[in-house]
């Protein structure tokens, strides 16, 4: 299911890019911090609450996405790589995960199962010091 974000809920930063870089790389601010209050935006609230509960590191407590992009040399393209990964985790967040249904072996498995055991040991037992 696609939602629409406007663009009040989402906040950009352009920052310095980091690491190695060379000519113009670390002088110019070429990456985008992307930040999005899921709280504030207009997400339903069964996908607010599955995303704050995601173990994301780029999830604050306050329910503040960060998301830093800085992998090219542009800002835009840096802006729509942080874009796709809010889409990412939006859709994982609206991703309801099947509920499972506990199942009992076979009778057919457990007697494999055994017969499988039996065998082994018989196998273990060909190992032992043959007493004279």
């Amino acid at each position: 299911m696609r939602y629409v974000l406007t663009d009040s809920d989402i906040e950009f930063t352009a920052i310095r890019a980091q690491g190695p870089g060379g000519q113009h790389v670390n002088t110019s601010a070429t990456a985008i911090q992307l930040r999005f209050n899921v709280h504030a935006s207009g997400l339903p609230l069964t996908v607010k609450e599955r995303l704050i509960n995601i173990s994301d590191s780029r999830i604050t407590s306050e329910g503040m996405v960060v998301i830093k992009a800085q992998g090219s040399r542009s800002q835009e393209a840096n802006k729509l790589e942080a874009l796709a990964r809010l889409r990412e985790l939006i859709e994982q967040a609206e991703h309801v995960p099947r509920t499972r249904r506990p199942t009992r072996p076979t009778l057919a498995s457990k007697r494999r199962r055994l017969e499988g055991k039996s065998k082994r040991a018989e196998v273990k037992s060909g190992r032992s010091k043959v007493g004279i």
